[in-house]
């Protein structure tokens, strides 16, 4: 996934910042709590696709 495209995406559900997961295969949302999955480096940014983001998640800065 291009880092520049990073720069512009927002959270669709809480309009906030978005992190590239460490393993570069999701983009976190830690203001909604989800992530939302990068396939064949192209970001899906919809609700229904995003899971849950895990307590310890939440809380690792």
């Amino acid at each position: 996934m291009d880092l520049k495209l990073l720069d512009i995406l927002a959270c669709p559900i809480c309009k906030g910042p978005l992190q590239l997961s460490e393993d570069k295969t999701e983009l976190i949302s830690k203001g909604a709590g989800v992530a939302y999955p990068i396939r064949d480096g192209i970001p899906v940014m919809l609700e229904s696709e995003a899971r849950t983001l895990t307590t310890e998640e939440r809380l690792d800065k």
